[in-house]
């Protein structure tokens, strides 16, 4: 009897610091519905292309922009965002760049939201086109973004592929206005293979918090990229929280160099450590 209430009061004092959410395709259907009920049951953590006002979005025959597909590599359901260069743009409301993409905000469940002390790993896979045409703006694919500080900051951590004579994948970093990039690799290394990634942050100012990446070939294990650093500014003052939003973000300031995408996903998981 003894052992049991140690094991009980053991799980009752740390269970609520290892939460876990996952996000998993299960098949094609009912695919927002799937998202919103992991993401914020109830609310609308989706920023689609004709999820706002139809009367400005030039694609109303397409569809959904989110799609659940078998992936005979994977062998399993995956997400399929799609983006299209002259259809899409950005929620009705900017016109010089267009968005797909999924999030935890303020009406998700508090352990999708970060607060400043707390350390969260985030998991997830994609795959890019072996084609796949990112232009020197932006092109982005997975944000940690604050919200609530006084001044609208830059997202504080950002991959975002980018066209040069190399095209490359940037890990950058903000700390509120400025983005610096802290590490690039080649996109050819991504293109056409399934990755998986590896984040794990702990939130707090300089000294008091560190920031973990890895990006990898599920196929062979080979590392693409890995950064680590403990002296990062990973939050911004008069923030709120944090939240972790993936699919496509890109500008369409020089839309030439760009072609309609998709992008697959597949297995996010949100743990909330303590």
């Amino acid at each position: 009897m003894r052992s049991v209430v140690i094991l009980f009061t053991f799980l009752a004092h740390f269970s609520p610091y290892a939460q876990v959410t996952t996000l998993t395709a299960d098949g094609p259907g009912n695919t927002y519905e799937l998202i919103t009920s992991k993401l914020a049951p109830g609310y609308n953590p989706i920023e689609a292309p004709g999820m706002m006002r139809k009367d400005c979005d030039n694609h109303l025959n397409y569809g959904k922009h989110i799609s659940e597909v078998f992936d005979n590599e994977l062998a399993k359901n995956v997400f399929k965002f799609v983006i299209h260069v002259k259809e899409d743009n950005d929620r009705c409301k900017t016109f010089d760049r267009q968005r797909n993409e999924i999030k935890s905000y303020k009406s998700s469940p508090d352990n999708l939201k970060a607060t400043i002390g707390e350390t969260v790993e985030y998991k997830w896979k994609f795959k890019l086109d072996k084609n796949f045409q990112p232009s020197k703006n932006f092109t982005h694919l997975h944000q940690l973004k604050s919200v609530g500080e006084t001044e609208k900051a830059k997202p504080i951590i950002t991959l975002t592929a980018r066209k040069g004579s190399v095209d490359k994948l940037e890990l950058r970093h903000s700390s509120g206005k400025n983005q610096n990039t802290l590490k690039k690799v080649d996109l050819d290394l991504l293109r056409g293979y399934w990755v998986m990634v590896t984040e794990k942050v702990t939130y707090g100012n300089a000294g008091k918090t560190s920031y973990n990446i890895s990006i990898t070939n599920v196929k062979t294990g080979n590392i693409i990229l890995e950064y680590y650093n403990n002296t990062l500014q990973i939050w911004n003052a008069g923030a709120e929280f944090v939240r972790p939003k993936w699919g496509i973000y890109r500008s369409l300031k020089n839309a030439q160099s760009l072609r309609d995408e998709e992008v697959l996903f597949a297995d996010f998981s949100i743990r909330e450590i303590k």
